[in-house]
């Protein structure tokens, strides 16, 4: 692997990040079998473009990413902003509060490399360079689900079936100084 570049996006990266999520969203969809939710498909490439939208123009107020970039190419992403409303109304506003990460995107052609790990130690690092001591991820996509058991253990909420039988959604909350802090390559 070639040096990756962690780092805030800057608006000329807009269009280019766009075209990303389209990327990895499609990519995501299809490995999951949803190729035929059309408009779920649509709905999640609008959502992760407003948030971009939302960061931009709130200088990292409202929504807060970071890019990964080897060569200039963007092959990562992953942001924080407020919990979501699944999160809130499913956890009867227990969460309500606590930032949510979210947008951990990685390239279809540079996923398994180790760049998630490393966004997320770099969203780690710069929680607790702001102060902020807990968080919560959310998933309901089963690929992204053993991966995020297998950094952060058992989720703290699964709700079985939630999104048709067999398609579960998962949450988890954790402190931020439980998480290990870990910076290998593969």
């Amino acid at each position: 692997m070639n040096s990756i570049e962690i780092h805030r996006p800057r608006i000329e990266d807009e269009a280019e990040l766009n075209h990303f999520f389209c990327t990895v969203i499609q990519d995501t969809f299809a490995k999951e079998g949803l190729t035929s939710l059309h408009e779920d498909i649509k709905n999640e490439i609008i959502t992760k473009t407003y948030y971009l939208r939302s960061d931009f123009e709130s200088g990292g107020a409202n929504r807060y990413f970071l890019i990964a970039k080897e060569n200039q190419k963007i092959v990562g992403t992953i942001e924080y902003g407020p919990s979501s409303d699944l999160i809130n109304t499913v956890t009867d506003g227990t969460l309500k509060g606590l930032f949510e990460i979210g947008t951990v995107f990685v390239h279809p052609g540079f996923q398994r490399r180790g760049i998630g790990s490393l966004l997320l130690n770099a969203m780690l690092l710069t929680f607790l360079n702001r102060g902020i001591e807990e968080f919560c991820m959310d998933s309901g996509y089963a690929g992204s689900q053993k991966v995020w058991s297998h950094i952060l253990g058992t989720p703290d909420y699964c709700l079985k079936d939630y999104w048709g039988e067999g398609s579960d959604h998962m949450i988890w909350t954790r402190k931020v100084r439980d998480v290990p802090i870990s910076f290998s390559f593969r």
